[in-house]
């Protein structure tokens, strides 16, 4: 009961809600001379005027669309370093990593069975596990779980940061991609799509005179902004600090072609004969736009893939130059070993 009819003493009103409509019934209290609300048609003789009954009025609703509870976010998210693995959001507590059917992530996957690694997995090889604000990695395996290259040790538990890379079975750090003379590669990941990334890092300490470092990358980053070749390394952003350079690039999954012939011995004349079209369409679009590379070697051939037939892209314009007219390029650079004899 409202405050209002209460000191008024004039009506009493209750209300039931249904899905389609409203019911009011009211009730106009004794030695009242009017009454408010709809007359029904049934009153009694004594003509008080008092209300027998209420007819039952539908009113209805307009219809309300539920809004959509919102999906969990994840606290933390796995990202595959190395072929055989997939990416895994965490929004539960705790995740059982193993080759057990009922661990929350299993390793059975065709790549990962495929792998040279896979009888070292464990049935339960570890978990990740949050209590409040930190996260936790606990080793469950015989045969180790590394963090940042550090084992952890079976029945013992590490906490985890950002950025920790995990290791199953050995010791090893895939972050770093490449190492140079000029600076690293590192593998990175977008963050809106968890797309793989090479980023190139040019350290400016490691020239001689900042000026050097300043020339090179800025036309490194003038040539990778200008060319648009399928055999050609493709840029998608550009970052620079006091200290460094950042130049984000495509990953290419098969690595350098060094590698590849390295362990290989020798490739099929087919596969030579397909590589190097391959290069001289990239070197024939270099030349036409003015661009010199200056430093062509199997280091700076990167392939799309393990396979033999796949694409390959020219990398690494560290050292190109853009020929202007009536210029001469008289500086000695590139690989000496790869110097033509004269």
């Amino acid at each position: 009961m409202s405050e209002e009819a209460a000191e008024e003493g004039t009506s009493q009103t209750q209300s039931t809600l249904s899905p389609s409509q409203v019911k009011f019934q009211s009730q106009s209290q004794p030695g009242s001379g009017s009454s408010s609300g709809p007359t029904s048609a049934s009153q009694s003789s004594s003509g008080s005027g008092t209300l027998s009954s209420v007819d039952t009025i539908p009113v209805t609703l307009p219809s309300v669309p539920e809004e959509p509870e919102p999906e969990p976010q994840p606290w933390g998210r796995l990202l595959p370093m190395a072929q055989g693995f997939r990416s895994h959001d965490c929004i539960a507590d705790e995740y059982l990593f193993g080759r057990d059917s009922k661990c929350s992530y299993v390793f059975g996957e065709a790549e990962e069975r495929g792998s040279q690694y896979f009888r070292t997995y464990s049935k339960r090889h570890f978990r990740i596990f949050r209590e409040d604000s930190h996260v936790f990695l606990e080793d469950l395996s015989n045969n180790g779980t590394f963090v940042d290259g550090l084992l952890v040790g079976k029945d013992k538990k590490l906490p985890l940061v950002n950025n920790a890379v995990l290791s199953l079975a050995e010791q090893r750090n895939r972050e770093c991609v490449l190492q140079r003379l000029c600076g690293e590669v590192r593998l990175a990941f977008e963050r809106s799509t968890c797309n793989k990334f090479a980023v190139k890092v040019i350290n400016k300490k490691n020239f001689q005179s900042e000026g050097t470092a300043t020339r090179n990358a800025e036309t490194e980053i003038k040539i990778l902004q200008r060319i648009d070749h399928p055999c050609l390394i493709k840029t998608k952003d550009f970052y620079q600090t006091e200290d460094s350079y950042f130049i984000v690039l495509e990953m290419m999954e098969g690595g350098e072609l060094f590698n590849k012939v390295k362990s290989q011995q020798q490739l099929k004349e087919s596969v030579a004969k397909l590589y190097f079209y391959q290069m001289l369409c990239a070197v024939h679009y270099l030349h036409s736009n003015g661009i010199i590379h200056r430093d062509l070697k199997p280091e700076n051939i990167l392939l799309s893939s393990s396979e033999d037939v796949c694409l390959i892209k020219v990398t690494d314009f560290n050292q190109s130059r853009i020929l202007e007219e009536a210029a001469l390029m008289r500086t000695l650079c590139g690989t000496p070993s790869y110097l033509a004899p004269e």
